[in-house]
């Protein structure tokens, strides 16, 4: 357990500090191109870390929500995209309010993906849920760009990054293969 700690840590320096070589303009660029994908952590939320201990997936007053701040970080993180012309063929989301909040600021059209949903509470279904979202990601269409809105650990196990509420890393899916490209700051 020790050794994966250290592990994910040095991933994520490795990441991060191969990921300042890259502008912002050339992730936006990329996510243009299709055969990319915006791993989105879900906007500002109320204070608190996790959820209550009352949470319910199918209510969102049970759960640690968007704040006025975040509802507004959603806008012009959607905002922001479209003035750089980047479109996303598919909107996927965790099943909390905070990321179908987050997401729905971009389309109408947000796809439940509950291997999105967040395992903080329960680590036990971190394999599973992140193997899922990498084999569904490796079937998207080459000319494709998707956006994921999801959770800090769920974007950490998968990429070795981990971004602020609102912030975005952009990964590169081509044959099979998956490169962290860089974080997206809006």
């Amino acid at each position: 357990m020790r050794l994966q700690f250290w592990s994910a840590l040095l991933a994520s320096v490795f990441l991060c500090a191969n990921t300042h070589a890259i502008t912002q303009t050339q992730l936006f660029d990329a996510l243009r191109g299709g055969g990319h994908v915006l791993l989105l952590r879900h906007s500002q939320t109320d204070p608190g870390i996790g959820d209550p201990a009352h949470f319910k997936l199918g209510d969102c007053a049970t759960q640690r929500n968007l704040s006025a701040e975040g509802r507004a970080q959603s806008k012009r993180i959607a905002d922001a995209l479209a003035t750089h012309t980047v479109r996303f063929t598919r909107v996927l989301s965790s099943q909390w309010c905070r990321c179908r909040d987050t997401a729905s600021a971009f389309t109408s059209q947000v796809e439940d993906f509950p291997a999105l949903n967040s395992f903080f509470e329960d680590r036990a279904t971190e394999p599973r849920q992140t193997r899922e979202v990498r084999t569904r990601l490796q079937r998207m269409p080459a000319n494709e760009a998707w956006l994921l809105v999801t959770h800090q650990v769920n974007i950490s196990a998968l990429t070795g990054v981990t971004p602020a509420m609102g912030e975005g890393v952009v990964v590169k899916v081509t044959g099979g293969q998956w490169r962290v490209l860089g974080n997206l700051r809006l």
